[in-house]
């Protein structure tokens, strides 16, 4: 069978995605797997030795249909489900199936804070789709799959950070899904360990005052023990440095589900967005560092510019002294250590 799979944004989505692929890739005999996703995000599929094409939407959707047609394929997957892939089913008029969104529950949870979400991660949801192709969750988790050109070296790094450090993924796509940068230096200071900043150019300047920070309050030695690495890596290389950190915290981000891939110790920072949408780290330790019980949490399934309150409090009133008390490698709450 030849095989389409759909999913066109973003980094954690298509990562998402990966235990699908090896799924069909190695459950369906003589399957030969298809991928379709924006150029942008290229670099998620070139290594990942079950994907055997890749197929780009640049600027024409018409372009990227005609291109398909000539595939022939057998069936699509749907890890999208929006307008644009139903379009392309529509034309291509093949056997397909679609992921269920849970729209009308997301937005029970979001508008009237009435949870009827099940406890389903998103993997399984998307695992679902596949379902009429007769593969199953193999329970391997994520896959990321670094070039080796891609690799960091430890010793690229300052000394300080060559015997350990935690890797910090200080971005997220919208401004409520991110701590501010006093709560970011509140928790470094927290942790005994080097700190390496990771994000795009645009958490440059963030990451950038956080390790002036730490410069200043450490001007008497001789290397500050925060790098700030945003926008200096590319995304596999900013991978290679998550793969070889002693623990991970992030945001509700690409990067947190990376972490995942490589079955890191993940905490993560929720603030306008809940673990409850089934996005939270797959099949790894992880920790989640967010204020319970807050009435106006979730007030998006995606986030904002900035708090529709005004207060931000699912940021600012996140308590992280019970996860980093003495160690940073410390256990969490009970309530709160949980494997995906």
């Amino acid at each position: 069978m030849k095989i389409l799979v759909l999913r066109f944004s973003s980094i954690g989505d298509i990562v998402l995605t990966t235990p699908v692929v090896r799924a069909i890739k190695q459950q369906v005999p003589g399957a030969e797997v298809h991928f379709a996703t924006k150029p942008g995000y290229r670099s998620l599929l070139e290594a990942n030795p079950y994907v055997d094409k890749a197929h780009y939407l640049n600027s024409s959707l018409r372009e990227l249909v005609q291109e398909l047609r000539v595939e022939q394929f057998d069936f699509i997957v749907d890890l999208h489900n929006n307008l644009r892939t139903s379009l392309i089913k529509l034309q291509l008029g093949v056997k397909s199936a679609a992921f269920d969104k849970l729209n009308w529950q997301k937005w029970l949870l979001v508008n009237l804070k009435i949870n009827t979400l099940p406890q389903v991660h998103i993997v399984d949801r998307y695992l679902a789709a596949a379902a009429p192709l007769g593969v199953h969750n193999d329970g391997q988790g994520l896959d990321y799959f670094i070039p080796a050109e891609a690799e960091v070296s430890l010793t690229t790094l300052p000394a300080a950070f060559q015997q350990g450090y935690v890797a910090f993924a200080i971005g997220a796509q919208h401004a409520t899904k991110r701590l501010p940068v006093e709560r970011i230096i509140e928790l470094c200071a927290l942790l005994r360990q080097p700190v390496v900043l990771l994000g795009g150019p645009e958490d440059a300047a963030n990451g950038q005052l956080v390790e002036a920070h730490f410069s200043n309050r450490d001007a008497e030695k001789s290397q500050s023990r925060i790098l700030n690495a945003c926008g200096q890596y590319s995304l596999n290389q900013s991978a290679s440095l998550v793969r070889q950190a002693q623990f991970v915290i992030s945001h509700d981000t690409g990067l947190m589900h990376i972490a995942a891939a490589f079955q890191k110790e993940i905490y993560s920072v929720w603030g306008n967005t809940v673990p409850a949408f089934g996005m939270y780290p797959y099949r790894t330790k992880y920790h989640i560092l967010e204020v319970p019980g807050l009435e106006c949490r979730p007030c998006s399934k995606i986030g904002y510019e900035k708090c529709p309150r005004g207060h931000f409090k699912c940021m600012r009133d996140i308590q992280f002294e019970p996860f980093f008390p003495a160690a940073p490698a410390a256990a969490a709450p009970a309530s709160q250590n949980r494997v995906g």
